[in-house]
C-alpha cells in the first residue's frame, strides 16, 4: 500500500535507473579510463595513498572484476594511447608581510609567473649547480619567453594582498620542469610633490633618493618562488616563503600558492563522450559498490569509509579531471544516494555530501542537464526513504544491531536533505516532509495490519480458532505499538517532529476495532467455553490497547474501542465459571494428595493451603484484569467473585476435615491422630486469613468510591461485607471445634494425673506429687506448640486452662481439712500457671486469671494456712472492712493512739463515742468499750481492758488512757489490731453489741517514726467507725470451723459466730 503523498514524487522519478550495475562495454570504458588515470599519474605520492602502481592495478582488477586476460589486454591498449596535455593548474591565492617598496611604506605588487622548461645538455656536477643557483635567482622575463609569461592585477597599497587568480600551464616532461613566480611592486612615474606628500618618516624619505637613481618607471624586486614540478604532489595548497635575489632583506613574506597536476584532452573514449562529474560519479559507484561488498559485517555497518587504494584512484581521478570539490561532492552524492537504495549501508555518510553541497551552493550554477540528475536523486531517495519509513518494521528489527541508529540517521538525511537550498530550488512541488512521513507511516501501519492479519488466519475456521487468532494478532499489535512508544518514537520526534506512536495508535485502532467487531459477530450467543476462554484473553489485549489512548497526543474524539468491554457481555458468565470451576478442581485435588504434614518450622499448614492460596491469587487477579468500567455492573461481577471464594473457603474446610479422618483412621497411634487435627486447625487459620485479605486485594475501597453514585453504602454492607463476615464465622466455628476435639483427647490425660495427685500421698513432697502431671503437659503442649500457629495454639491453651482450674476445684472439695492436701493443689495451681504462661510464649496473664482461678487460688490459699493464719487473715480482712465503712451506720469512738519505743507501750486514750444504737427499751443505751490487741495468739499475755459504762448516752465521753506492753515487732504482723468493741451493758442478760471498730497496729504514730521528734502533747486523733460482722472474712470462718480438731481455731470461730448472731448486717 502506497502512501498517497508519495504519488508526485514516484511519478517524477521513475525516469531514474536505480541498478547500480553496468553493461559490460560501459565497464571496459569505465576501466579504460581508471587504468588511463593510474598510467598517467602525476606528482608526488600523497603519504596516505598508495604509491605503487601494481598495487593499483591490482585493485581495479578485483573491483571491476576483470580476469588477468582481460586486465592485459586493457592495460596495453591503454598504454598505446595518446598521452594527454599535462598541466599546473597554478592559482595565486594570497601574500602576506611583503616588503613596502613605496615612500608610503606599502607596496602596490604584482606577480609574474610560468614555467622554464630545462635544456637538455650533458654539464658537469659542479658547472649544474652553479647554473641553476644563478636561474634560481633570476627574474621571470628573463627566464621565460613573454608569450608563456603570464602576470596577476596589481594590487594597490597593501602589504598583505589578496589575488585568487588561476593560471592553467602546460608541460611536457615533469622532470624538467620549474615552476618560476616573481612578485614586484608597480612604479609609475609621479612629481616628485606628490611623493613628498606621502612621506611620513625619514625611512619614505630615503625611498624618494634611493628611487631618484632608478630609472623612471622601474619597478622594485620583492621576491620569488621556484619550484620543481616533480617535488609537487598531486594536490598542493600550502603558503611558500619569498626568497631574496641578494641579501639586502632576507625576510620578504611568504606567497599562499595552490597547485593542482591536471590533464587536457584525455585519449579515453569516457572522457572524451561524457562530463566529467559523471565520468567519476560511475567510477566512485562502482568503487563504492566493491567495498561494500567486501566489508564483512555487512553493508548495513558500512560507514562510507573507503579503501587506501579507492581513495588513491578517486583522488588521482578527480585532481587529472580538474573536478571542483563541489563538482566531486554531487558526484558522490548521486552516487551514493544511489547506492543506498540498493545496497542500503550507512546513511550518516550521506550527511557529508548533502552539508557540502549546501555550504557551496550557488544557485544558478548548473548545468540543465545537472540539474534534472541532481533533481531526480533528491527525488528518488526521498521517495525510497518514505518507502524504508513506510516498512521501518520489517527494513529495521530491533533483533538487528543498531536498527534504531540506522533509522535515525536515515531521518536525519531526509531532514537536512529537504533543508537544502538546493532542493528547495529544484524540488519545488513537494509536499512537506512532515505530512508526507506521517502518510508513509499510516499507510505502513495499515499495510502491516493488514500482513498480520492475513499470517495468523487460521486454517479452519472455527469459533475456537477465529478466537485464538485474534488474541495472536492483538497479542502482536500491542507490542508493535509498545515498541514505537518505548523505542522508535523519540527518534521521530527528535529529527522529524513527528509522533509516530500517535500515528500508528489512532490507525491501529480503527483497524483493530472493525476487525474485532467484524469477528464477534460471527459468534453467537451460545459460544463454548473453550471459545469464551480466548474471547477474555482478547478484552484483556484489547483493554490493553485501549489504555495506550493516554499517550496519544492531540486527539480529536471518541476513539472506536471506547466502551468495547460492552462486546464481552456475554461471556462474563463463562468467564466467572470458569475462574471458579478451576479454583475449585485445584482446591479439591490439593486437598486429596495433602498428607497434612506441616511445611516447615515457620509454615505450620500443609501444602493444600499453598495451592489454594494460588487459586485465590488467581481468582483475584482475574478480578483485576477484568477491571469493568460499568460501577452497577462491576458490582455484581464483584458479589459473584465473594460468593465463589466463601463457597471454596467452606468446601475446603468440609474437604480437609474429612482428608484429616482418612488418614487417622490408618494410623494406630491417637498422637498422630491428633497431629493430622493441629495441621487441619492451621490450614483453616491460615484459610481464615486469606479472606480477610480480601477486601483489600479486590480493592473494595475503589469499587465502592466509583460505584457511589449507584450502590448506596447499606447495599455494600448487606451483600459483601455480611457475606464475607459469615464465611469468617463458619470458618472461626470450624476452628473452635476442631481445637475442642484435640482439647478433649487431653482433658481426659489431665484428668487422670489431677485424679493420682489428689490420691497421692500426703506426707509426699508437693513438687513430686504434681511431676507426672507437669511432664505430661510438658510433652503435649511442646508438641502442639511446634504443630499449631499461635493464634490456634493460644485457643487451645485456653480451653485447657479451663478445664484444669475445674478439676482442681473439684479435687479442693476432696479432702475438706487436710492442710497437706490443701498444700499440694495449691502448689500444683502456681506450676500450671508457669506452665501455661510459659514466660510469655503462652496465655498471657490476663488470660490465666480467670475468675475461676482467682477463686480458687483464694480458696487454696486459705484451706492451705495453719489456723493461726487464718485468724490473721480474718481480721486483716475486718481491717479492710473497717477502711470501707460508710460514715457512723453504726456510730464512731475516737482515740488517741501511739507507740514509744523507750518503753514498748502502745499508749491507747480513749476519748468518745458517738452516734451509737439506742439498744435499750428507753430508747438509750449504757455503753463502754472493751479493748484487746488481736490476734489473741499474737499477743497471749496481753489481756483486755474495758472502760467505764456510761449510763443512757448515746455520745458517751470516757476520757481514759491504756497501756499496753507490745513489742514493736508483734505490731508489724498481718492482721494485728487493737480491737475496740463497744458494748450496751445489760445487767441481766448478755451484753448488746453496739459496734467493732479496728486500728491497725502498724500504722500507730511512734511505730515507724523516731521518738525524738514526736510530740505526745499534739497526737492527732483518731475516728473509728463502727462495724457489725458481716461476709468479710466469712470464708475463714468457715474453714475453720471444719477443723475440729483444732481448739483454737474452734474457740475463734464461736466467739466470733456469736458476734455474728448480734450483728445487724445479718438481719
Amino acid at each position: 500500500m502506497e502512501a498517497p503523498g508519495l504519488a508526485i514524487l514516484t511519478e517524477d522519478s521513475r525516469k531514474m535507473d536505480l541498478s547500480h550495475k553496468f553493461t559490460k562495454k560501459e565497464l571496459t570504458l569505465l576501466y579504460e579510463e581508471v587504468l588511463y588515470t593510474i598510467h598517467h599519474r602525476l606528482g608526488k605520492p600523497d603519504p596516505n595513498h598508495v604509491a605503487d602502481p601494481d598495487e593499483l592495478y591490482a585493485y581495479v582488477q578485483k573491483a571491476f572484476g576483470m580476469d588477468p586476460d582481460e586486465h592485459r589486454i586493457n592495460l596495453q591498449r591503454v598504454k598505446q594511447l595518446e598521452k594527454p596535455i599535462f598541466c599546473l593548474k597554478a592559482t595565486v591565492k594570497q601574500a602576506r608581510g611583503i616588503l613596502g617598496k613605496d615612500a608610503s611604506g606599502l607596496s602596490d605588487p604584482y606577480c609574474l609567473l610560468g614555467l622554464e622548461t630545462k635544456r637538455e645538455g650533458s654539464s658537469t656536477n659542479g658547472s649544474a649547480h652553479q647554473e641553476n643557483k644563478k636561474r634560481a635567482k633570476a627574474v621571470v622575463k628573463n627566464l621565460i619567453p613573454e608569450d608563456q609569461t603570464h602576470r596577476t592585477q596589481v594590487i594597490i597599497q597593501t602589504l598583505n594582498p589578496v589575488w585568487d587568480e588561476t593560471f592553467i600551464l602546460e608541460f611536457e616532461d615533469i622532470a624538467n620542469a620549474r615552476f618560476h613566480l616573481d612578485m614586484w611592486d608597480s612604479d609609475e612615474v609621479e612629481t616628485v610633490r606628490h611623493k613628498l606628500g606621502e612621506v611620513t618618516d625619514l625611512h619614505g624619505l630615503k625611498r624618494i633618493f634611493k628611487e631618484a637613481r632608478k630609472d623612471k618607471g622601474q619597478d622594485d624586486f620583492l621576491g620569488n618562488v621556484v619550484l620543481h614540478l616533480q617535488d609537487l604532489h598531486c594536490r598542493n595548497d600550502r603558503w611558500y616563503k619569498l626568497e631574496p635575489r641578494t641579501e639586502t632583506y632576507p625576510n620578504r613574506g611568504h606567497c599562499h600558492l595552490q597547485f593542482l597536476l591536471i590533464h587536457k584532452k584525455r585519449a579515453t573514449v569516457a572522457s572524451k563522450t561524457q562530463p566529467s562529474y559523471m565520468v567519476h560519479r560511475h567510477l566512485l559507484q562502482q568503487m563504492v559498490s566493491y567495498e561494500i561488498l567486501q566489508h564483512q559485517a555487512g553493508s548495513t555497518s558500512w560507514d562510507g569509509e573507503l579503501s587506501k587504494h579507492a581513495n588513491t584512484i578517486l583522488y588521482l581521478h578527480a585532481t587529472q579531471k580538474d573536478l571542483s570539490d563541489f563538482h566531486q561532492d554531487m558526484a558522490q552524492w548521486l552516487a551514493y544516494s544511489k547506492l543506498y537504495q540498493i545496497l542500503e549501508f550507512n546513511s550518516n555518510c550521506l550527511l557529508h555530501q548533502i552539508t557540502s553541497i549546501e555550504y557551496q551552493w550557488v544557485e544558478g550554477r548548473l548545468r540543465s542537464e545537472q540539474q534534472t540528475e541532481l533533481t531526480d536523486s533528491f527525488q528518488s531517495f526521498l521517495t525510497y526513504g518514505l518507502s524504508v519509513l513506510q516498512r521501518y518494521r520489517i527494513v529495521f528489527p530491533l533483533s538487528a544491531p543498531k536498527s534504531t541508529e540506522r533509522l535515525q540517521s536515515l531521518l536525519r538525511v531526509l531532514v537536512q536533505m529537504c533543508k537544502m537550498k538546493a532542493f528547495r530550488e529544484f524540488c519545488t512541488h513537494t509536499p512537506d516532509l512532515q505530512q508526507m512521513v506521517k502518510e508513509a507511516l499510516k499507510a505502513g501501519t495499515a499495510e502491516w495490519f493488514q500482513m498480520k492479519k492475513q499470517h495468523l488466519k487460521p486454517m479452519v475456521k472455527s469459533m475456537e480458532e477465529s478466537g485464538k487468532a485474534l488474541v495472536e494478532l492483538l497479542v502482536e499489535v500491542n507490542a508493535d505499538l509498545q515498541q514505537c512508544l518505548k523505542t522508535w518514537n523519540k527518534y521521530f520526534i527528535s529529527t522529524v517532529r513527528v509522533d509516530l506512536f500517535s500515528v500508528a495508535y489512532l490507525e491501529m485502532e480503527q483497524l483493530v476495532s472493525c476487525y474485532v467487531k467484524e469477528q464477534l459477530n460471527e459468534i453467537d450467543s451460545g459460544m463454548s467455553q473453550l471459545t469464551a476462554e480466548s474471547l477474555f484473553q482478547l478484552y484483556l489485549s484489547l483493554q490493553e490497547l485501549y489504555r495506550l489512548k493516554d499517550f496519544v497526543s492531540n486527539r480529536e474524539g471518541p476513539l472506536e474501542l471506547t466502551n468495547f468491554h460492552h462486546w464481552f457481555k456475554e461471556a462474563i458468565p463463562k468467564w466467572l465459571q470458569k475462574a471458579y470451576t478451576i479454583a475449585l478442581e485445584r482446591t479439591q485435588r490439593a486437598v486429596q494428595v495433602d498428607q497434612l504434614v506441616p511445611l516447615g518450622e515457620v509454615n505450620k499448614h500443609s501444602t493444600s493451603t499453598v495451592d489454594l492460596s494460588t487459586c485465590y491469587a488467581q481468582m483475584v487477579k482475574t478480578w483485576q484484569q477484568l477491571d469493568w468500567p460499568d460501577p452497577e455492573e462491576a458490582f455484581m461481577i464483584m458479589v459473584k467473585f465473594v460468593e465463589d471464594m466463601c463457597k471454596i473457603a467452606l468446601t475446603y474446610c468440609r474437604l480437609i476435615k474429612k482428608r484429616a479422618e482418612e488418614l487417622s483412621s490408618n494410623q494406630r497411634e491417637e498422637g498422630e491422630a491428633a497431629n493430622k487435627l493441629c495441621v487441619v486447625v492451621n490450614n483453616i487459620e491460615q484459610l481464615r486469613t486469606m479472606i480477610l485479605k480480601l477486601p483489600s486485594q479486590l480493592d473494595w475501597t475503589r469499587l465502592e468510591q466509583k460505584a457511589g453514585n449507584v450502590i448506596a453504602p447499606e447495599q455494600f454492607q448487606n451483600t459483601l461485607h455480611h457475606q464475607l463476615q459469615a464465611t469468617v464465622t463458619c470458618l472461626n466455628s470450624e476452628i473452635r471445634s476442631v481445637v475442642q476435639t484435640l482439647g478433649t483427647k487431653l482433658d481426659a490425660g489431665i484428668a487422670r494425673h489431677i485424679q493420682e495427685l489428689s490420691a497421692s500421698s500426703d506426707s509426699k513432697d508437693p513438687e513430686d506429687s504434681i511431676t507426672p502431671l507437669m511432664k505430661f503437659l510438658e510433652c503435649e503442649l511442646q508438641y502442639l506448640s511446634g504443630n499449631l500457629v499461635q493464634e490456634n495454639f493460644n485457643s487451645l491453651l485456653g480451653l485447657l486452662w479451663n478445664h484444669t482450674l475445674e478439676l482442681l476445684k473439684g479435687a479442693a472439695k476432696q479432702k475438706a481439712g487436710n492442710l497437706r492436701h490443701f498444700r499440694k493443689l495449691q502448689f500444683a495451681l502456681q506450676s500450671l500457671e508457669l506452665c501455661f504462661h510459659a514466660e510469655g510464649c503462652g496465655l498471657p496473664k490476663d488470660t490465666l486469671h480467670t475468675t475461676t482461678f482467682t477463686a480458687l487460688e483464694k480458696e487454696l490459699d486459705l484451706c492451705s494456712s495453719t489456723s493461726r493464719r487464718l485468724i490473721q487473715k480474718y481480721f486483716s480482712a475486718r481491717i479492710q472492712q473497717q477502711m470501707e465503712a460508710g460514715p457512723d451506720k453504726y456510730g464512731a469512738v475516737t482515740i488517741k493512739a501511739l507507740y514509744r519505743h523507750s518503753e514498748q507501750k502502745l499508749h491507747i486514750e480513749v476519748l468518745n463515742a458517738v452516734n451509737l444504737l439506742p439498744l435499750d427499751s428507753n430508747g438509750s443505751s449504757d455503753p463502754f468499750i472493751q479493748l484487746t490487741l488481736e490476734p489473741r495468739h499474737e499477743f497471749p499475755e496481753v489481756m483486755a481492758r474495758t472502760t467505764e459504762c456510761i449510763k443512757n448516752s448515746l455520745h458517751p465521753l470516757f476520757d481514759e488512757v491504756f497501756e499496753f506492753l507490745v513489742p514493736p515487732d508483734k505490731c508489724q504482723q498481718d492482721g494485728a489490731c487493737l480491737l475496740l468493741t463497744v458494748f450496751d451493758y445489760d445487767t441481766l442478760g448478755a451484753n448488746d453489741l453496739e459496734g467493732e471498730a479496728f486500728l491497725p497496729l502498724c500504722r500507730v504514730l511512734g511505730l515507724n517514726e523516731k521518738e525524738e521528734i514526736i510530740n505526745p502533747s499534739v497526737v492527732p486523733q483518731i475516728r473509728l467507725s463502727l462495724t457489725h460482722p458481716g461476709t468479710a472474712g466469712n470464708e475463714i470462718l468457715k474453714i475453720l470451723e471444719i477443723r475440729k480438731g483444732d481448739k483454737e481455731a474452734q474457740a475463734f470461730v464461736k466467739l466470733r459466730r456469736q458476734r455474728s448472731k448480734q450483728s445487724k448486717e445479718s438481719e
